[in-house]
């Protein structure tokens, strides 16, 4: 029992449990409606819209639980399963309103056929053929949905993938749990996001001063090496060494000692 109340609160055991319902309930509903036309009978119309009104408005809980299911579904699916379960989830959000408008065409139409019981085959007829629209269109959808797990139901390649499509979704579902959200937990979500909205900014400040460091070393080693060319080309060049300038005087010569001198003087 346990077990079965947790299928009961998993929301895509309770999707492919009532998915079958909107396309059997309707494909009922259409027998009943030709029936109802061959026999004029105003009471088998009235038995005839009630198993219509019925398959339509299954379909609401249906979408509601394979919207509520399609995470998890998603991550335990194969590549393919993934394209065939957007593929789905698109073609539901799509089309699910002519359950709707069938739902409320079958209520007025027993409303109307209990008080006018004259007015229940133009109405017969009326349901009869958007009920057979709206079962197409939801065997339409359930097709897609038969390949999302069933590899052995994939007679044809996976559709094309459909995120950007499909996008809306998750931001609806973000847009509800950040509305379910108290404000006191927004305002702690806005305090954890300032810091690091700081601590980026102070990131990308350091950045740009460790290139700028950089770039001025990378000048001050430049300037250095030219320094070094020039001073290597100034004292290596045998003019600007051995050459005097023009305004200075050439050195005397030396003048030679009293000692010196006599000894080359002649002799006596």
């Amino acid at each position: 029992m346990n077990t079965f109340v947790q299928h009961l609160n998993a929301p895509e055991y309770m999707h492919v449990l009532l998915n079958p319902v909107p396309v059997y309930g309707l494909a009922f509903g259409t027998f009943a409606l030709v029936l109802a036309l061959l026999l004029r009978n105003h009471r088998v119309t009235i038995a005839a819209l009630v198993l219509v009104f019925v398959g339509a408005i299954s379909a609401w809980p249906v979408y509601h639980y394979g919207e509520a299911g399609y995470d998890r579904v998603k991550a335990m699916s194969d590549p393919g399963g993934e394209r065939w379960l957007d593929e789905h989830m698109v073609r539901g959000e799509k089309l699910i309103w002519t359950f709707y408008v069938l739902a409320a065409v079958s209520a007025v139409g027993i409303a109307v056929i209990a008080k006018w019981p004259r007015t229940s085959t133009p109405l017969a007829i009326s349901a009869l053929v958007l009920a057979s629209g709206t079962l197409g269109i939801g065997g339409y959808i359930a097709y897609a949905g038969g390949h999302v797990r069933h590899k052995e139901f994939r007679f044809e390649p996976a559709p094309e993938a459909r995120s950007e499509e499909h996008h809306h979704h998750d931001e609806h579902q973000h847009a509800e749990q950040k509305a379910a959200s108290s404000p006191s937990e927004h305002v702690g979500h806005e305090q954890m996001q300032q810091p690091g909205g700081e601590q980026q900014k102070s990131e990308e400040e350091r950045r740009q001063l460790e290139a700028s460091r950089l770039q001025l070393e990378a000048s001050r080693l430049q300037l250095e090496a030219s320094r070094k060319q020039l001073e290597a080309a100034g004292g290596g060049s045998p003019k600007a060494t051995s050459t005097a300038s023009p305004g200075t005087s050439p050195t005397p010569p030396k003048e030679q000692s009293p000692h010196q001198h006599n000894d080359h003087s002649p002799q006596p």
